[in-house]
């Protein structure tokens, strides 16, 4: 392999003639190889905008020449375009303030610059990684101000991928209005309810899910860009920290704006650790949602089959013709990996010392896994799940009509004891409540239908 000669402030490294990066990025790979996780192509596109609204906004205040910021931003949009994702190769498990990140971009953007330029790659002119590249800037307030973009990019997906589910539980509520069911409390009968109510239950879950998440913006679309090394915003013209934040709002579509304590945003995430705990909520409604549809749609013969799912693909290597929830399946594994990642972000943001936080890779990874995988687990049920439902009208019938606490229509007329009496009596002698009360003498026939009917007990009289 033909190598060139790069070199730090630690002395010359030997870096592959076919790479862009230089010899920071090579020492991280040699000195981190750790595990295969690697920052997805999501995170190195929100950087690639955060070094080009960089670059603008140094050379609109006077501090870096056009021709630089030009090469800068040509690069940024190559990135952009996916023409350079093979040069990010770094390890998550680096740095906790996302330092050789930060510098593997500084490098690729200079040594492609210069390509551009038409000058070789390493001599780092006209570009240099950390006088130009990275000027006005420190990895402590940089990596943060991505994280930030990342999160608030993938929020706004995760939102429509929220209420493309809701929309979908809301129309089977809106079908299933009038279907009678025997509602389950402690996972036993209870009075009825309908269908739809038990559908309009997840809807509302949903719905206050959604109203979490989009309080969340205001938070992550705080940055920390200006604050330089530890916040006090040195080798920054006064005017960069705000000047960046709007240009990366025209760049993303997104309205940021600068942190106004830049002590906090290099120190702590909070707004990030508020963020994941609005998704962990999420996860924890999407968890019964999915349950309560796997168990109804236990069966088709020796479950509750109360409702029947999307057949999407046979279910056992043995068993044929069995055919299984695996949307649920997969739905509750993500949200069971959610909430694992939820302790990671908790524990990595309360170690801010001072004035860094220095588990910021961890914390970016675990919520870009979570937002990823709860939008893309919604998109997954709604489209073979929830769509698809349809319900077995004949056995929830006649689970309503089975169910002992029918009873509890009685309760004003005949009192709670009598009425428990007739219950069990029922129960214990393979009775229908009807039969039971009128077998007890405590009213007639005619008498009970008047009193028992199972629509009149789904609200307040």
């Amino acid at each position: 392999m033909k190598t060139r000669q790069e070199r730090d402030s630690l002395g010359p490294v030997e870096v592959s003639e076919q790479v862009l990066w230089g010899a920071q990025t090579q020492r991280s790979l040699q000195n981190f190889a750790i595990g295969d996780h690697r920052f997805p192509r999501q995170f190195i596109h929100a950087f690639a905008k955060v070094k080009k609204a960089a670059a603008s906004s140094n050379q609109a205040l006077g501090g870096l020449s056009e021709d630089r910021a030009r090469l800068i931003a040509a690069v940024c949009d190559e990135i952009l375009q996916g023409r350079h994702d093979d040069q990010f190769p770094l390890s998550v498990w680096q740095t906790g303030s996302g330092t050789q990140t930060n510098m593997n971009l500084n490098e690729v953007i200079a040594n492609r610059g210069n390509e551009l330029a038409g000058h070789a790659r390493g001599a780092y002119s006209p570009l240099h990684p950390n006088d130009h590249v990275n000027m006005s800037q420190s990895s402590n307030d940089v990596f943060p101000t991505v994280m930030h973009v990342v999160a608030a990019q993938q929020l706004e997906t995760l939102i429509d991928a929220t209420s493309t589910l809701r929309a979908s539980l809301a129309e089977r509520a809106e079908a299933f209005a009038d279907i009678l069911k025997s509602g389950r409390t402690h996972l036993m009968d209870a009075t009825p309810i309908t269908l739809g109510q038990e559908f309009s239950a997840y809807v509302a879950q949903l719905d206050y899910s959604l109203e979490q998440l989009i309080q969340a913006r205001s938070g992550v679309r705080q940055l920390a860009i200006g604050g330089s090394a530890v916040g006090t915003g040195l080798n920054t013209h006064p005017d960069w920290a705000s000047m960046v934040a709007k240009k990366v709002s025209e760049l993303t579509g997104i309205e940021f704006a600068s942190a106004g304590n830049k002590f906090m945003a290099l120190a702590a995430h909070d707004a990030l650790v508020d963020l994941h705990g609005r998704a962990n909520t999420l996860a924890t409604a999407l968890f019964k949602i999915a349950s309560d549809i796997r168990l109804m749609n236990s069966g088709p013969r020796c479950g509750l089959a109360e409702i029947t799912i999307p057949a999407n693909e046979p279910g056992s290597s043995i068993m044929p013709g069995k055919v299984n929830p695996t949307q649920a399946e997969a739905l509750t594994m993500v949200c069971s990996r959610v909430m694992g990642n939820h302790t990671t972000v908790t524990v990595a943001a309360s170690q801010g010392h001072f004035q860094l936080n220095v588990f910021k890779p961890v914390i970016i990874h675990a919520l870009m896994e979570s937002l990823q995988l709860l939008t893309d687990a919604q998109h997954s049920f709604h489209a073979h799940c929830v769509s698809g439902i349809q319900a077995n009208k004949e056995q929830l019938s006649q689970y309503v009509n089975r169910s002992l606490m029918l009873v509890t229509a009685l309760s004003p007329v005949i009192g709670y004891e009598n009425a428990a009496r007739a219950a069990k009596h029922a129960n214990d002698h393979g009775l229908s409540l009807r039969e039971s009360v009128v077998e007890l003498e405590l009213m007639s026939e005619a008498e009970f239908d008047r009193q028992v009917d199972a629509r009149r007990m789904l609200g307040p009289e």
